[in-house]
């Protein structure tokens, strides 16, 4: 029998990253309110239904799926094991006899394609999640003492920015703006309990379509 994957079902609905700048996960929307976490290299780190969809706060553990899944058995090395289909939409992954790179990694998730950096791009991103869909990611290289390297640079139209190495030390290198809005953190002259955590702006902020979540 075969499965049937509602296209409109499955996009990118959250990016998850850290005050640093550290991408975490890419969460997929499919349908029946079940998400898929993605890590940066293109592993899925978590699914499950997320039944408090209507609550705006990403804090919250996913419940249990029960409905129809499957599991890649007698199938090549790069899929053995890993989830195949959950509900109606099914999940590719690249074939052991593929880029060594790309071996293991997600190749589509229904409809949502994945392409990838090469291995040989600059290493503070190679191999990481390029496109997700329609999305892509940029990050800043690894370039001499450059102190944002690896960071998120832009989900796509989003762009990221982060305090430098001379801002105070309480809040330097960490997240600055996601598109036009601003961070703002307790600065080392103020109560010590408070030093380096955010003061103004939200962790959790939607632009352009795709909520971003900060986590420490």
């Amino acid at each position: 029998m075969s499965v049937c994957s509602n296209a409109a079902a499955q996009h990118v609905s959250k990016i998850i990253l850290s005050e640093q700048g550290e991408m975490r996960a890419i969460t997929i929307n499919l349908d029946e309110d079940v998400i898929v976490n993605v890590s940066p290299d293109g592993k899925i780190t978590e699914w499950g239904t997320d039944i408090y969809k209507s609550v705006d706060h990403s804090f919250r553990p996913l419940q249990p799926y029960t409905g129809k899944t499957d599991t890649f058995r007698n199938d090549d090395a790069g899929q053995k094991g890993k989830i195949k289909i959950i509900g109606k939409t099914s999940i590719t992954y690249f074939a052991s006899y593929e880029d060594e790179a790309l071996r293991g990694k997600i190749k589509s998730i229904g409809a949502l394609t994945f392409e990838y950096f090469p291995h040989y791009e600059n290493k503070a991103y190679s191999s990481r999640i390029k496109r997700a869909g329609s999305l892509t990611f940029t990050f800043y290289p690894e370039f001499g003492n450059n102190p944002d390297q690896g960071k998120l640079k832009s989900a796509g139209l989003t762009a990221f920015t982060y305090y430098g190495p001379f801002d105070d030390k309480a809040y330097k290198g960490k997240l600055k703006s996601i598109g036009s809005s601003s961070y703002k953190y307790y600065g080392s002259g103020e109560m010590q309990e408070r030093r380096g955590h955010l003061k103004s702006g939200n962790y959790i902020q939607a632009v352009n379509g795709i909520k971003f979540v900060i986590r420490q």
